[in-house]
């Protein structure tokens, strides 16, 4: 399934959501890129991303990680991050690594606090989401990677 994998690696390089994807150390069934959300509070910076395949691709789900350290309620502080897409209960073969990173995308332009892995972080959000909006601009502006221009 190499052949599949290096497929969906030129779609996901051509992606506006994503900018330089590639192969991890030189094996395509590893990839590195940055993330780029698109709304407050994180749209300030780029994100670290990899997307991890088993020799099982595709009848097993990749796993997503953020390597940049982000104030989210669905990406604990490992990286690891909570993708039902990905469980082993929802994922089905045709998906493909794009919608993955898309999914990932989508969940940090908006936050959802039913999909948490840091429960305090999801609680600041639904009953002070003003605090968490600053401490997430906050957290962002000091770790997350500058944002690479457009591509024109």
């Amino acid at each position: 399934m190499a052949g599949r994998i290096a497929k969906e690696l030129e779609e996901a390089r051509s992606w506006e959501g994503a900018r330089d994807v590639r192969p991890l150390d030189g094996n395509v069934r590893r990839w590195t890129g940055l993330l780029l959300p698109n709304n407050p509070p994180y749209n300030a910076g780029a994100f670290r991303f990899e997307l991890t395949f088993s020799p099982n691709h595709p009848h097993e789900p990749p796993c997503a990680t953020l390597r940049t350290p982000i104030y989210h309620p669905s990406v604990d502080l490992e990286g690891r991050v909570c993708q039902p897409l990905t469980s082993h209960g929802h994922w089905e073969p045709a998906t493909r690594a794009i919608q993955v990173l898309q999914d990932l995308l989508l969940q940090l332009d908006s936050p959802d606090p039913r999909r948490l892995l840091r429960p305090d972080v999801a609680r600041e959000l639904q009953e002070r989401p003003e605090e968490f909006l600053l401490r997430a601009e906050e957290h962002t502006r000091l770790h997350a990677e500058p944002r690479p221009q457009p591509r024109t």
